[in-house]
């Protein structure tokens, strides 16, 4: 079973850029995209042999994410519970027989940092949504995370130690839901890998020099550990400032 998930940074500009040619190529069974940056009855895609889930934001041009499936899931749900209502489609949670799939884009805490509030609010909400699925079945949890786990997921650590994505605090909230049950399958098969991203800058030469932040992620209860069979980074694959990923698994 093949699952992908790419942050498009705009499916309409992403299409113009190959979307489609890739989608068709990767052939996954479950495709997870996040930053549509769309409403309702933007675009139309023609995805023969997929069902099709959009979660919207409210502000227009903004955040939202979709999942394309080739299995018809059993339930599906949007968003997560927080204190303030949840308007800017970030979640989609798919339930199939044997596990749940998890489509996150997360909130990013903002260059100067106002926004970390929030974002650590969001964090202990997932963290919840997640442990409560995963006491029913394995849960498969992806999307853009908007945090380096380690240093040895950004290029220059050292200077970006504080800044968005790279806080102790963000780092921390990661830590804490990898001991609750979940583990990152890119470094459950490659823990040592360096110089290994899936988001650059737009900035001149910055992707080209690979520059970069491995912020897109395929979490993954530890109980499906065994059934594991490999994790790709498609850094070759164009069309956004984020390249796609994709997990393999064995599926009975």
């Amino acid at each position: 079973m093949k699952l992908v998930s790419w942050n498009v940074n705009g499916i309409r500009a992403c299409v113009r850029k190959g979307f489609l040619d890739y989608f068709a190529n990767v052939d996954a069974d479950i495709f997870c995209i996040q930053e549509t940056k769309l409403q309702e009855g933007q675009i139309s895609l023609e995805l023969d042999g997929y069902h099709q889930y959009w979660n919207y934001a409210e502000r227009k041009g903004y955040s939202g994410t979709a999942v394309f499936t080739k299995q018809k899931p059993l339930a599906v749900t949007y968003g997560i519970e927080l204190k303030e209502p949840d308007t800017e489609g970030r979640v989609i949670t798919l339930e199939y027989k044997d596990f749940y799939v998890v489509n996150v884009y997360t909130p990013n805490s903002k260059r100067d940092l106002t926004r970390l509030g929030y974002r650590l609010v969001w964090e202990d909400a997932m963290k919840e949504h997640l442990i409560k699925l995963n006491q029913h079945k394995p849960v498969i949890f992806c999307g853009d995370l908007n945090v380096a786990h380690q240093e040895i997921d950004v290029k220059n650590s050292r200077t970006n130690i504080g800044n968005s994505g790279f806080t102790f605090e963000e780092r921390g909230k990661m830590t804490d839901l990898l001991g609750a049950g979940f583990i990152d399958s890119f470094r459950y098969f490659y823990p040592d890998r360096t110089d290994i991203y899936t988001w650059w800058s737009y900035m001149s030469k910055v992707r080209e020099r690979n520059i970069g932040w491995r912020i897109d992620y395929f979490l993954v209860s530890d109980t499906l550990k065994t059934q594991l069979k490999d994790v790709y980074i498609h850094c070759d694959i164009l069309g956004s400032d984020h390249c796609p990923i994709m997990l393999e698994l064995h599926v009975e």
